[in-house]
């Protein structure tokens, strides 16, 4: 019985010394782990939020239908293709 005292024991001591460094390492690079998703700065300041990047209009294939961002597009005949294989393809073979 004592032997399972002494490793309970143990092991809480062992969590506890990882949670402790773990709260350092966060507190060291400025950020308060308690302020909620992703953090704030020490201080209660708050960060610039990171520009974010306005996504690109998407196309498909007349050929064969994969989407592509549209300023890749190759553009034949008022359709947009993938390649430009693709867009010399005959006719006949363009499925519809």
């Amino acid at each position: 019985m004592t032997r399972l005292l002494f490793w309970i024991a143990l092991i809480i001591l062992v969590v506890m010394a990882v949670r402790s460094k773990l709260r350092a390492a966060v507190a060291a690079r400025g950020f308060d782990p308690h302020a909620g998703q992703g953090g704030t700065p020490a201080g209660g300041a708050t960060r610039a939020q990171p520009r974010v990047e306005e996504s690109e209009r998407m196309t498909n294939c007349a050929h064969c239908g994969i989407y592509f961002p549209a300023s890749e597009a190759v553009h034949e005949g008022g359709q947009d293709y993938c390649s430009q294989a693709h867009a010399r393809l005959p006719a006949s073979s363009r499925p519809d």
